[in-house]
């Protein structure tokens, strides 16, 4: 496919643009920041004219796309004004869906958040492990955005019965080399109590987006994104116990299996993660 990835200069966009070109896609990296050459071009997202320009084709960089992966935001909550994260995630997303509408484009991936979950927990989930069954809980601005995005899409669809729009509700992404640094979690369960001891490894993130570009599917639908395993040694049923002894245990937990199920991911989109810190 031929494929735009906004935001393919951050930290899982990098590795998406990389996997997604590793697999034989033609990949241009649409981003406000970059190094210059074949493969990217420089986009203000929070401009619509830029926006949609740049998905209708630039010069000899590229002439139009198959698909949009839409990566691109402010990351995570408090790295500026609650307002300044506002204004430019939704817009960026709504000028990069609605563009891709227009330029004709009926299939779309993007980045929403385990954060829609509840995150950071300080109210706890209504059960263990957490999925997509139970309604939208933003508990910050940047996780009230990725709601609002999801309520876009399944508005965006309606309207466009042939559209395709998948959200992808990551967990906090790691590299390899963040990985020396989980041994310490162990020494304090309320460390990473915030997304229930979740991470997901940014190849298996690409994986993830790689499985739902192929998905023959319209509509909308929403999938969480997790590794298969916690951040942890400690075993499940002991971090439970210590940090949420009143909240439902719906199944057998395992030792460290992911308390952020990926069932549905597995099951739909064919999502197995292949990547470990344990290894």
């Amino acid at each position: 496919m031929r494929i735009a990835v906004t935001g393919g200069s951050g930290k899982l966009g990098r590795t998406v643009v990389r996997e997604l070109r590793a697999a034989g896609n033609e990949v241009t990296n649409l981003d406000a920041t970059g190094e210059r050459g074949p493969g990217f071009v420089r986009v203000d997202l929070t401009d619509y004219g830029q926006t949609l320009d740049a998905l209708l084709g630039v010069d000899d960089s590229h002439a139009g796309f198959d698909a949009v992966v839409h990566l691109a935001a402010i990351p995570a909550p408090g790295m500026t004004s609650n307002v300044a994260t506002f204004q430019n995630n939704i817009l960026a997303s709504y000028n990069v869906m609605t563009g891709a509408i227009r330029a004709g484009i009926r299939n779309i991936v993007y980045a929403s958040s385990e954060t829609v979950l509840g995150l950071p927990f300080e109210t706890p989930p209504p059960y263990i492990p957490v999925d997509e069954e139970y309604p939208a809980r933003p508990e910050s601005t940047y996780s009230l955005v990725k709601h609002l995005e999801e309520q876009m899409a399944i508005e965006l669809v309606r309207w466009n019965p042939d559209l395709k729009i998948i959200a992808l509700r990551f967990s906090n992404v790691m590299n390899p080399e963040d990985y020396t640094e989980f041994p310490s979690f162990d020494s304090d369960a309320s460390l990473r109590k915030w997304n229930l001891w979740g991470y997901i490894d940014g190849r298996d993130g690409a994986q993830a987006v790689q499985r739902a570009l192929e998905l023959e599917f319209t509509g909308f639908d929403r999938f969480i994104i997790a590794a298969a395993d916690t951040v942890m040694t400690r075993p499940n049923a002991e971090l439970v116990a210590e940090v949420f002894p009143d909240v439902p245990v719906t199944r057998d937990l395992g030792e460290n299996e992911t308390m952020l199920s990926i069932g549905k991911a597995r099951r739909v989109l064919g999502f197995d993660p292949q990547h470990s810190w344990r290894d």
